[in-house]
Order: C-alpha cells, then sequence, then structure tokens
C-alpha cells in the first residue's frame, strides 16, 4: 500500500491503449468493495470508453477536463443524495480505491471536480455528465476518473515535500505555540 502512495501521481497524458477487460472487472470489484457509511451504498459507476463520450468529457466544465481527450477510459462516479447524506464522502472514498487500484494494476489516473462546478450558465458540469452518460434525474456527479497507461512520466513526492508540520497529535499545536 506504501509503496502505492509512494508512486501515485496524477497523469493528465496517456497512451493510446485500451484498458483491458480484465482490468475494468479488477476496477468494477474494487468500486463495489469500497466502504460506504452505514452499507447505504448510495454510488453507482459508469465505464466509459467510448471515444466519442471521452471526447465530450473534455467540455464538462470550464477548465481541468482536458486530459480526457487522451484517456482511453474513464469512471463516472455517481450517488442519489436522497439514498445518504454522505453520499459525497463515499463518492471520494470510491475515486480514490478507484485510483489505487488502477495504480496497483499499472494504469495512472486523474481526478476531475465537478461537484459545485459550472459547464455553462444554464447547466451544471455534473449535471451535463449525468446527461451525457444517461444517469436518471436525482443522481449527482461530484468527479469523474480518467484511466489508462500513462504517457508522461511523473515520480512520487519525495518524503522532504512533505508537510510534517500538518500532524498533530492529541491536539492542534500552532506553530507560534511552544
Amino acid at each position: 500500500m506504501f509503496d502505492l502512495l509512494r508512486q501515485r501521481r496524477s497523469i493528465r497524458m496517456f497512451k493510446e491503449l485500451p484498458v483491458e477487460a480484465d482490468k475494468i472487472a479488477l476496477l468494477s470489484e474494487a468500486l463495489l468493495r469500497a466502504p460506504t457509511s452505514r452499507d447505504l451504498q448510495p454510488c453507482e459507476f459508469v465505464f466509459v470508453d467510448e471515444p466519442a463520450i471521452l471526447n465530450r468529457l473534455v467540455s464538462a466544465k470550464g477548465h481541468g477536463t482536458s486530459f480526457f481527450s487522451t484517456a482511453p477510459l474513464a469512471i463516472v462516479i455517481a450517488a442519489d443524495p436522497r439514498i445518504s447524506d454522505v453520499w459525497i464522502e463515499d463518492c471520494s472514498i470510491a475515486a480514490i480505491v478507484a485510483q489505487l487500484a488502477a495504480e496497483e494494476l499499472g494504469l495512472k489516473s486523474c481526478w476531475a471536480q465537478l461537484r459545485l462546478r459550472a459547464h455553462d450558465d444554464d447547466l451544471s458540469a455534473s449535471d451535463f455528465v449525468r446527461q451525457l452518460v444517461g444517469l436518471p434525474e436525482g443522481k449527482e456527479v461530484p468527479m469523474v476518473i480518467a484511466v489508462g497507461y500513462p504517457d508522461e512520466t511523473k515520480t512520487g513526492h519525495n518524503e522532504e515535500r512533505l508537510k510534517k508540520e500538518k500532524i498533530h497529535f492529541n491536539s492542534y499545536k500552532n506553530k507560534e505555540e511552544k
């Protein structure tokens, strides 16, 4: 697990190689095993490998989604807020589980935040993607994950870059406090 955390980086350039069916099956299993609050399981997932849909994901919001133009796979993470009041947290847990599973499988990924973002003046990014992949009204899409084989190399963040001052024990200690 620590090797995965140490090497994982967001990748925004992908090779023109499809993600194999057996790896998609393992990603699916990982998502279905992701923990949810009270086991309510409000999340649903749409795997997208159709180039026309991937290219439309590029315009889901004003910026920060251009990498879908090279991604061979996207995972739309959706939930029904009526099922659980912590659906955002449950989706976020599923997203990181998917990203770590992808890393374990030799794939790379990048998270695209959609929640509270606009597609245009009339439509939210979440609603745009919901409609694009045919999810019913009432489902929310807080994020989409691009997945594929990397076409860029980024090494993991070295330990010196970790902000250890953000770790506290028993109570918060401000730097000025001694």
